[in-house]
């Protein structure tokens, strides 16, 4: 199974930097254009099927990139975006003149000092590769497949792959709207935006067998 794992495009959070976690946010303009051209990029694959996060902005994305092509969707609750509890809804600023060390120590740790209320790393981490074991089982023949997901979920199951510690995890850069390519347990790309053209900063890692070689600025996605 060949996996591509895409983030949603922009949500109306993400366009003002505000702080989204597991809650429900729709696509901005800007996400549904950056969408359209994830759906021009995944022309070149024959995707026999997609699972999507139940949240609006996985879904529309997906909608919006399969277009008419007919790929079967199916929502799975593994795929939600981790919660960041009681920072959900906030701006950054807001979060850090709140809490200050602890927000900064987040950053730093987020394995170790997770938000108030947030979901513990290793509980997302066990729900991501359940969702994957799941998702191979249903496609043991090589089989492109599509998941269109999150920043963290998509950061989360890399780290997995690499067996790098979760304390790593905002070292890996997930953008929106960005393809990663997986044949477990090969992380073949991460986060190419080729596709995003002038919407985005082209950032593409191309993973060879050496985890420490991945080069990625820290970007915790919100």
């Amino acid at each position: 199974m060949r996996l591509l794992l895409a983030r949603h495009g922009e949500s109306v959070w993400n366009e003002v930097r505000r702080f989204q976690g597991a809650a429900d946010v729709p696509l901005s303009e800007r996400g549904r254009e950056q969408a359209r051209a994830l759906g021009r990029a995944l022309g070149a694959y024959r995707i026999a099927a997609a699972y999507v996060s139940p949240l609006g902005r996985a879904r529309e994305t997906a909608a919006i990139a399969l277009g008419q092509a007919g790929v079967p969707v199916t929502a799975m609750a593994e795929l939600r975006e981790l919660s960041l509890g009681e920072w959900e809804g906030c701006l950054a600023t807001e979060i850090q003149a709140r809490e200050g060390d602890p927000y900064a120590a987040w950053l730093r740790a987020p394995a170790d000092c997770p938000p108030p209320g947030g979901e513990p790393l290793a509980a997302v981490r066990e729900r991501v590769v359940r969702a994957v074991t799941r998702i191979a089982a249903a496609h043991p023949d090589g089989q492109d497949v599509l998941v269109v997901a999150h920043g963290g979920v998509i950061s989360v199951y890399a780290c997995h792959l690499l067996g790098c510690h979760p304390n790593s995890l905002w070292r890996l850069r997930v953008d929106n709207a960005s393809l990663t390519i997986v044949r477990p347990p090969r992380l073949m790309t991460l986060n190419d935006t080729r596709h995003l053209g002038a919407m985005d900063v082209v950032h593409l890692t191309s993973l060879g067998a050496e985890a420490g070689r991945v080069r990625a600025a820290a970007r915790p996605p919100r």
